[in-house]
């Protein structure tokens, strides 16, 4: 080990950085990325007020998906132009200084655990409204403000020691100043503190993973129960009344499905960082060798890509698990909003099928007249009281008589076979 530690005293350590082509293939990477989660998340932003002024998502669903989509926006946008710079194109030049890093470290902890902690909140949500319904009504909308605040505090309290523990380092080594060497990195003197907050960071992802998924299978479980139904086992879940429609089934149940892909996208774009991480916090930098050393640096961009990929996929997760919001997503991009209210629209639906259901009466009606209307044309109408009265005692009615008897709509055709009829009967 000694060796090698010398030999990378007196290493280049500038000839581990990324070779042009990579660096240039990464910096449109992550543009791309960045502008697409920028887009993404702000759309997702306005997609679910709208769904939410039109009845079509509520209130506190609303509120959870906001506050992921902001985590999100805040990971993109203080996380990558810093990585960009710091970990591609300069990896081993800090030039912001030890405040600027303490800072970045902070806030990029507290917006990174604050995305994972609101999938938490957000599947505890809908568990219990799915598995409690009662007790979930009972508890009113405070709750939801409750737990988002939940969220955002333990991420900052997660992140806290990280203003202490990291700064700028400048490497023992003979060559140093002439390379222009400087990490923002974990100081040696707090080095217990340090990895404290990396193990303890990464107990709480994998709780977090573990519950979620735990609390996806509870949903599941109730949802393919009949409704009305009652667990009178140990968890004692409720069910929600029978008259429930199978449309909010649907709505749950698609909530669910997004839940599955979120946890599923953070196990996995966020299980390169986490080992990283790892790395980082197992082994004091003193102790690294050149090997172990060349290993973190390639890792690192590998990492930092899949991470700022699950922020960048949860708009296209919303999309590919709700129609609804796939359509008026597009409807917001495209700058042009058709979406009606929901009573509004289960209105004009309703009015449709009505009008459907009388069609075919009206064409019914409308046949048997035009059938109707000949045959009562032809026919001979009936001798009334006046015709009898002018009868002669003969018992027979003469041409002039019988003809003041018909109708005036009647045309002279008629009049014509009337008369003949007469004559043949005398």
């Amino acid at each position: 080990m000694s060796q090698e530690m010398e030999n990378a005293h007196e290493k280049n350590w500038h000839d581990l950085e990324p070779n042009y082509p990579v660096k240039i293939f990464l910096t449109v990477l992550y543009s791309l990325m960045l502008v697409t989660g920028i887009v993404g998340n702000s759309v997702t932003i306005r997609v679910t007020q709208i769904l939410k002024l039109n009845g079509y998502l509520q209130k506190n669903v609303t509120d959870h998906m906001v506050s992921l989509a902001c985590s999100d926006l805040l990971v993109l946008l203080i996380g990558m132009p810093v990585e960009l710079y710091s970990a591609i194109w300069f990896p081993f030049t800090t030039a912001s200084g030890n405040a600027s890093c303490k800072i970045y470290n902070f806030l990029f902890e507290a917006c990174s655990y604050a995305t994972i902690l609101n999938v938490a909140t957000l599947s505890f949500e809908r568990y219990t409204a799915i598995c409690y319904p009662f007790r979930f009504k009972s508890l009113g909308g405070k709750r939801t403000t409750g737990l988002i605040t939940f969220a955002w505090l333990a991420s900052v309290l997660v992140a806290l020691p990280l203003l202490i523990a990291t700064g700028t380092l400048t490497p023992n080594i003979p060559d140093a100043s002439a390379q222009n060497l400087t990490f923002c990195t974990n100081l040696e003197e707090h080095w217990v503190m340090y990895r404290v907050s990396i193990f303890v960071a990464f107990i709480i992802y994998m709780i977090v993973l573990i519950c979620v998924g735990f609390m996806c299978r509870a949903m599941i479980v109730v949802l393919r129960r009949p409704l009305g139904s009652v667990d009178d086992g140990l968890n004692k879940i409720q069910r929600g009344p029978k008259h429930e429609s199978q449309k909010a089934k649907m709505a749950r149940k698609q909530t669910i499905i997004f839940l599955g892909l979120i946890v599923g996208s953070l196990m996995l774009c966020w299980l390169p960082n986490q080992i990283r991480r790892l790395m980082m916090a197992a082994v004091p930098k003193s102790d690294w060798t050149t090997t172990y050393f060349q290993s973190y640096v390639t890792l690192h961009p590998v990492a930092d890509t899949f991470f700022y990929l699950s922020s960048v996929l949860n708009p296209f997760l919303y999309n590919l698990s709700s129609r609804q919001f796939r359509e008026v997503f597009m409807q917001v991009l495209r700058c042009h909003l058709t979406i009606e209210h929901k009573n509004k629209r289960a209105l004009h639906s309703s009015a449709a099928a009505s009008g459907r259901s009388l069609q075919p009466l009206l064409l019914k009606s409308l046949r048997r007249s035009k059938v109707s209307r000949p045959t009562v044309v032809q026919e001979k109408p009936p001798p009334t009281f006046t015709t009898f009265q002018q009868l002669s005692d003969s018992g027979v009615a003469s041409n002039t008589e019988t003809s003041v008897e018909l109708t005036e709509d009647s045309d002279s055709t008629l009049k014509t076979k009337t008369d003949r009829l007469s004559e043949s009967e005398i």
